[in-house]
């Protein structure tokens, strides 16, 4: 698999809204929950989390969605929730969204996740730790995107996910090596970037 995917600027026929969850209960935690078996049922959105919701859609400055489409762990769910009520919009849970598996570090305190970073910068395709690797989730990242450009015209589609996910699209978009994808500016909670 390429370590570089290429991304033509303003050749797509939908406008995309990148957005990171809300504050979690796992960033609360400091806790690696990275996987659908704890993912999708428990660490939703934290108080804090809320709270950054309510003033994002407050202060919205961004073009209104017309589709929302998010990962299906709960707190991409509940942030996708609370947009999808504001402008009175379904969701659609998109799997392929999903937050990179951490394989055997899922459970323990996100200080591990250097770790993987480090890998990350010397091989985009490891697989250290059981750990999903930046190929694949650049893969199937891109995958999002390209499906709905197949299938979607003039439309302006919010994607919600998870950080590292994210990074690494914006990584791959943008056509730099894989193994760069820390180099990305970190998406904080509730951020939200718009492709150029």
């Amino acid at each position: 698999m390429s370590n570089r995917f290429h991304d033509v600027p303003g050749q797509r026929s939908n406008r995309y809204l990148l957005m990171r969850h809300g504050h979690s209960q796992a960033n609360e935690a400091h806790l690696i929950i990275s996987t659908p078996a704890r993912g999708l049922g428990e660490f939703g959105l934290s108080k804090q989390g809320e709270a950054q919701l309510d003033a994002l859609l407050a202060d919205w400055r961004w073009p209104v969605p017309t589709r929302i489409l998010h990962s299906d762990f709960l707190r991409t769910t509940e942030t996708a929730e609370r947009v999808a009520i504001h402008f009175g919009l379904e969701r659609q849970p998109e799997p392929r969204l999903r937050e990179r598996n951490f394989g055997t570090l899922e459970g323990l305190p996100d200080s591990h996740y250097p770790v993987v970073w480090a890998h990350d910068a010397r091989d985009p395709e490891h697989g250290e730790h059981e750990v999903e690797s930046v190929a694949s989730v650049a893969a199937r990242m891109q995958d999002v995107i390209a499906t709905l450009e197949r299938t979607l015209r003039q439309e302006t589609v919010l994607l919600v996910s998870h950080g590292d996910p994210l990074q690494i699209m914006l990584t791959a978009l943008k056509g730099r090596p894989l193994s760069e994808h820390r180099a990305q500016v970190a998406l904080l909670p509730a951020s939200i970037t718009m492709l150029g």
